[in-house]
């Protein structure tokens, strides 16, 4: 597992690490710099004119201390003070006196010229203002040069917290984080930015990182293989669970499919499809192995029924938001007391509905919105949650929403995106590292849900499962991409996947993702 601190979170680490730790400022500084050199040495970049710009705050010092090593090392070096030398920092300060004794000259203007690499460190992971000014003239020059773009910790201008764009931002080829990569770098923009990028482990302690719970991660291979269920040699179908899909209306059958067949994949024992009369036959024939119950209007004593068979309930894929279909998801809000996977039109009743999040929704549920359904749980736009999606999801999963109603503590969240994020009180945000755009069609929503149920049929837990589901999710979507391409992927490829993602990740032994 890897942490993915904000701007707090790094501070504190970095304190920690010099105060109580006892490692000099100026020395962290000096392995940073060492870290980029020997990075850009490792890539065998063209260093025959390097140009470095830099601020006025510790990030330029990493930068300053970059330039005199790449000095001393022989090659054509131009440093450039973007701030004011008055307003430095210390240890700043420091680097550029260390620069200047070993011979280097420091400029004051950043001119256009055929460079070789140009390394940003002119604002580190603390930036919290927009650019603005002379400063995001001078970013959007350095964006113009057709250099290689290197990266000191973070581009300037994108937030650690957040990812977004704070007024402009260096758009890097490479950026080279310290200890480790930032939260926002890991979600877009901040991702798109930052290009590919490498971690140097530079000293800094990751004890607060550990103390404090809402240090976003990241998970690995191995980590992912340690969620996944058991399989016991003496065992049977019900020894893996049974899970009852409440999915599709008349002439929608496929989300019910799509949930119920990605159930099965992800190793559920049995799968029952609670779904409209319409929907039987073709369920039937595209799927034998499920159980189908059908349903000509709304019956309460049926469905009760089916609750207290269900090991786990899987709601709302496709169901619509017809007059039966609200009132059976009413009345599996109501009833249920089974661990729950709710999704698109179940979680458009609870929007609709907020009393239910305050005081039916158990913290056995796993609620799997997109950025659309996550605006109608909170209240709040798009583009709101966007700006940050932690905070976004610790109001509303927290109870502090703005809907009228209150989100249960310990619920669990999966929010989709290009960056999906899967939050619980109980946990620490874990940022999914599988995935592409290819898998941006029509039911690819509905077999996460389906994966999410089958897992946790077998687990019981919703954290994990949640988890494990982004994860095999997007690794499904990772191979259909592989044989279908970027465009031709539909939801039906990436379930059949499912397979091959579970079966990589359970014989995986070491290697990439580890």
């Amino acid at each position: 597992m890897r942490y993915l601190p904000g701007a707090r979170q790094m501070k504190k680490a970095d304190q920690y690490t010099i105060k109580t730790l006892g490692v000099p400022s100026l020395e962290l500084m000096e392995r940073a710099a060492a870290a980029c050199v020997a990075q850009m040495k490792e890539r065998r970049m063209d260093l025959d004119r390097v140009c470095v710009v830099c601020g006025s705050g510790n990030n330029g010092g990493d930068g300053f201390a970059i330039a005199r090593m790449l000095h001393g090392g022989g090659y054509s070096v131009q440093a450039v003070m973007a701030g004011s030398r008055e307003h430095c920092t210390a240890e700043c300060r420091e680097q550029i006196r260390l620069f200047e004794e070993a011979g280097g000259i420091v400029g004051n203007e950043f001119k256009a010229g055929e460079y070789s690499v140009i390394v940003d460190a002119l604002f580190g992971v603390g930036l919290s203002r927009n650019v603005e000014g002379r400063y995001a003239e001078l970013i959007e020059a350095m964006n113009e040069s057709r250099a290689v773009k290197f990266a000191v910790d973070i581009p300037s201008g994108i937030s650690a917290d957040t990812g977004n764009v704070l007024g402009t931002a260096f758009s890097a080829d490479i950026t080279v984080t310290f200890q480790e990569k930032k939260f926002g770098m890991g979600v877009y923009p901040g991702k798109a930015y930052a290009g590919e990028v490498a971690a140097a482990d530079i000293g800094i302690s990751g004890y607060t990182l550990k103390e404090d719970p809402e240090t976003a991660c990241e998970l690995s291979g191995a980590d992912y293989r340690a969620l996944l269920p058991v399989r016991e040699p003496d065992s049977n179908k019900g020894t893996y669970g049974k899970v009852l899909v409440i999915a599709g209306s008349a002439g929608m059958c496929g989300a019910a499919y799509f949930n119920a067949k990605s159930a099965y994949l992800a190793g559920a024992g049995l799968v029952r499809i609670y779904t409209a009369e319409e929907n039987r036959s073709i369920l039937q024939t595209l799927l034998p192995e499920a159980v189908i119950t059908a349903y000509k209007g709304y019956d309460e004593e049926e469905l009760i029924g089916l609750l207290s068979w269900a090991g786990v309930v899987c709601i709302g894929s496709g169901m619509g938001t017809g007059e039966t279909a609200e009132k059976i998801v009413e009345a599996v809000l109501k009833h249920n007391l089974r661990p729950c996977v709710a999704d698109a039109d179940g979680l458009n009743f609870m929007a609709a509905h907020p009393e239910y999040l305050a005081s039916r929704i158990h913290d056995r549920y796993i609620l799997t919105p997109h950025m659309k359904e996550m605006s109608r749980l909170a209240g709040i736009p798009v583009e709101e949650i966007k700006k940050d999606r932690l905070k976004a999801l610790r109001s509303v999963m927290e109870g502090m929403g703005s809907t009228g109603g209150a989100g249960a503590p310990g619920m669990t969240c999966i929010l989709k995106d290009s960056s999906t994020v899967t939050y619980n009180a109980g946990n620490r945000p874990c940022l999914n590292s599988s995935g592409n755009s290819a898998m941006a069609k029509a039911g690819s929503g509905d077999v996460l849900a389906g994966i999410a149920a089958g897992l946790l049929a077998q687990k019981g837990d919703c954290f994990e499962s949640a988890v494990l589901a982004a994860y095999l999710h997007g690794r499904a979507g990772d191979l259909a991409r592989e044989e279908k391409g970027a465009y031709s992927v539909m939801a039906e490829d990436i379930m059949k996947q499912i397979s091959s993602a579970m079966k990589q990740l359970s014989e995986q032994k070491g290697g990439t993702g580890d």
